[in-house]
């Protein structure tokens, strides 16, 4: 009966993730998607827990698992209410990092179980041996390589790369891949001394596979992360025959590698040109170039333009983020509306530092959906925009992706905001952005710098256009 029981809560867990992935994918739903899907994950943990058995025996220890579960539940929870849209990214990768690291966890603690047969001397099984090393590789990239992530995100490290660096990522994984399939089907008692040099060669492969992506290639990075981790949990779910794991690391693991692809597409390179050529590191041969004078508009001028023009579309970038200054440009938004100006935001697949960054701020401010436009409806709408406002964003406009070849960005699409009448950009200072590029779009004719903080400049907009 209990077992019975334990079935319909992994069933229920199952489908609530499901559906909670489909309610993520609009703001209105994404908060319910979310808090059901994370009720169903208490109800398959607490049924596990209470009703779980094995041979007669239930599970063992509780108050190690409850310390285990209050301690994260404080900690998670936090986390969750400290952190700033700022370090979001971060966390993300933290988190991200924990669950690759459970992952290899559950292979190392599974293995010392398989071991002991093979040391009683019992056959071992080749396919549980297979799905164990599969998890431990995986889920240790993962933990080791959102570590390096986070750092890089957190400012801790900088990027990282020497002559012939792929080219020796390229033969650890392929030692890695040689001593797990000789420990497979050897059966061979030294397959422990294996199996640990195999976690060893992991962690240095997850550090040197993350080291030398640039800043601008990290939003991609992070989703390949994420889905590594998803796979390293299904694994566990095949060791522990349990659905809810199985489906979860299904779900997350489809979803990161769907999402890698189109944020690829997005930037119009393929996933091999990401990991391999390290763009958005400290090269750039842009950056040399001279771009000539800029010109500078001020606030009162901004105000005028921006109040009288028919059309108005606002391009949010990581300095939004840096300022907090999603609510002031929300009023923005709203005081302009009032005058009858059509505000519409324009939104790059990769702006910010993970994906969906700029969605996940706007929503934080309660930004109509519908306001929010694609990159491709944007650069649509942008020849009939009479003003542009930049704010802090940076790689995601610059023209060189479409003009100079030898921009390390070539090739990948943009937003048009040069086909605009007029392009105001607020930055802090014209330091280049965290690809590390001269962005063009600052000297040209029609493009005027705002310099400031985010959020001070908007408060400032916002005074001076009631005004008017």
């Amino acid at each position: 009966m209990e077992l019975n029981i334990l079935v319909i809560c992994y069933l229920i867990g199952s489908v609530t993730f499901i559906i909670g992935l489909k309610m993520l994918s609009h703001p209105e739903s994404a908060r319910r998607g979310n808090l059901i899907a994370a009720a169903g994950m208490a109800i398959s943990i607490f049924g596990t827990i209470f009703l779980y058995e094995e041979d007669g025996l239930k599970l063992q220890n509780y108050p190690w698992i409850f310390a285990a579960l209050i301690i994260g539940s404080i900690l998670g929870t936090l986390a969750a209410k400290r952190v700033k849209m700022t370090a979001m990214p971060e966390m993300v990768s933290l988190f991200n990092g924990m669950g690759g690291a459970c992952a290899a966890l559950i292979s190392i603690l599974e293995f010392d179980h398989i071991y002991s047969l093979i040391k009683d001397g019992r056959d071992s099984d080749h396919s549980i041996l297979l799905i164990i090393f599969a998890g431990l590789i995986i889920g240790t990239i993962s933990f080791a390589g959102s570590m390096v992530a986070w750092a890089k995100l957190n400012g801790r490290i900088k990027d990282f790369s020497f002559q012939g660096q792929h080219i020796m990522n390229l033969l650890i994984f392929g030692v890695i891949i040689c001593l797990s399939g000789y420990s497979i089907y050897s059966g061979d008692l030294q397959i422990h001394t294996l199996f640990y040099v195999v976690f060893a060669l992991s962690i240095i492969y997850g550090l040197f596979f993350v080291l030398p992506i640039g800043g601008a290639d990290m939003p991609v990075v992070i989703s390949l992360l994420n889905s590594f981790t998803g796979v390293a949990a299904a694994f566990g779910g095949f060791l522990y025959n349990n659905p809810v794991m199985l489906t979860g690391g299904i779900l997350v693991g489809s979803a990161g590698t769907i999402l890698t692809i189109l944020m690829c597409k997005a930037m119009n390179r393929p996933l091999s040109n990401v990991l391999i050529g390290s763009f958005g590191g400290s090269k750039s041969s842009a950056a040399s170039k001279d771009q000539g004078a800029y010109k500078e508009i001020s606030i009162s001028d901004s105000a005028v333009v921006m109040a009288y023009a028919k059309k108005v579309m606002i391009v949010p970038g990581y300095g939004l983020a840096v300022a907090q200054a999603q609510h002031v440009c929300h009023e923005l938004e709203k005081l302009l509306s009032d005058k009858g100006v059509e505000v519409n935001y324009a939104i790059h697949p990769v702006a910010g530092r993970m994906p969906g960054h700029m969605n996940v701020l706007l929503a934080e401010a309660d930004v109509d959906y519908s306001s929010l436009l694609e990159m491709e409806d944007a650069n649509d709408v942008f020849p009939q925009t009479d003003v542009v406002l930049v704010l802090g964003a940076n790689d995601v406009v610059n023209p060189a992706a479409k003009t100079d070849p030898s921009s390390p960005i070539y090739g990948m699409p943009v937003l048009d905001v040069e086909l605009a009448k007029l392009v105001i950009i607020n930055k802090r200072s014209m330091n280049p952005g965290y690809a590390g590029i001269e962005n063009e779009l600052f000297f040209q004719p029609k493009s005027s710098m705002l310099f400031g903080d985010a959020k001070d400049v908007l408060q400032k907009l916002v005074s001076e256009i009631k005004t008017l």
